[in-house]
């Protein structure tokens, strides 16, 4: 699949997004929401095609962001860096989340959403770790035997294997597991106006949409095709995952417009928070670490 072709926008665009499998693609919003380029993996794409792909997107768009969650493949995650590294640009940032899969969509998609406001690309690639803290991601999972990415207990990791036993997972912003059953109580929701995506697996339970939904006051369902890396990060295959999250652009727009913009001491790019989104840069917390990173000097 190539990269370029994918993404559709208008050529003023200044920023492209990018992810690593088309079932990171959820539907747009709105009209003015753009696509996202799709990356083939290693598997199925060799190294100088990918190359051209990227730098086609660059010159089409002048900064890239790749989107991708933490448990793609190694050989995806260094694909991405060395064709960064034979491009020898700093117009490309890679954007790891630890997001489940279909949170990391969801995260995607929101990104896309705000590459078409007044935003610089550095702004826009830091703008992810903000808007993290505002997905509610988990699933419903048939077992938590081979849950790793959540905290879990041993007294849970031993019920897992229990036939029929399914439990609600909450993986972000804050970990929260129960066991379904009479009087369980979901995990703790939003406290703002969300709507909700639902990815289903080869688990049977209308549980998210029954229990869960109208607990957390959701404003409406969407349902999403499973990514393939759901079962690699949840550890099984049976399992329903969802994402509530902040829909309407205008809301998306005033939350990272309230954050106040620095300039990267390295690589010059604008950015939120504490991180540049290009080059992983920190942002200094003293003056002291100012006038040193601008001298060269080192911080005691």
């Amino acid at each position: 699949m190539n990269a370029v072709s994918d993404v559709d926008g208008e050529p003023d665009v200044p920023t492209a997004i990018a992810v690593t499998s088309a079932d990171l693609v959820l539907p747009p919003t709105d009209q003015q929401t753009p696509t996202a380029a799709v990356l083939p993996g290693p598997e199925t794409q060799p190294l100088a095609p990918a190359v051209a792909d990227l730098q086609l997107l660059l010159d089409r768009y002048g900064h890239v962001i790749v989107v991708f969650p933490s448990s793609v493949p190694t050989a995806t995650e260094q694909r991405l860096h060395a064709v960064r590294s034979l491009l020898e640009s700093d117009r490309i940032a890679l954007v790891k989340s630890d997001l489940p899969p279909l949170g990391t969509a969801v995260l995607a998609r929101q990104l896309r959403q705000l590459s078409v406001c007044d935003f610089s690309p550095g702004v826009v690639a830091s703008a992810a770790r903000l808007l993290a803290h505002y997905i509610y991601a988990g699933a419903v999972l048939g077992s938590v035997a081979k849950l790793d990415r959540v905290p879990v207990s041993l007294k849970s990791h031993l019920k897992g294997w229990m036939p029929g036993a399914q439990f609600a997972v909450l993986a972000g912003p804050v970990p929260h597991l129960v066991r379904l059953g009479p009087g369980a109580e979901p995990p703790a929701g939003p406290e703002f106006a969300t709507q909700l995506v639902l990815a289903r697996g080869q688990l049977q339970t209308d549980w998210a949409t029954s229990t869960l939904a109208p607990r957390w006051q959701v404003q409406g369902v969407q349902e999403a095709p499973l990514p393939t890396e759901s079962p690699r990060w949840w550890g099984t295959g049976r399992l329903v995952e969802f994402a509530a999250h902040l829909p309407d652009i205008a809301v998306l727009h005033h939350l990272v417009s309230s954050v106040r913009r620095e300039t990267c001491h390295w690589c010059r790019m604008e950015l939120i928070g504490d991180r540049c989104g290009f080059c992983s840069a920190p942002l200094p917390t003293s003056p002291a670490e100012t006038r040193a990173l601008g001298t060269g000097a080192r911080v005691p």
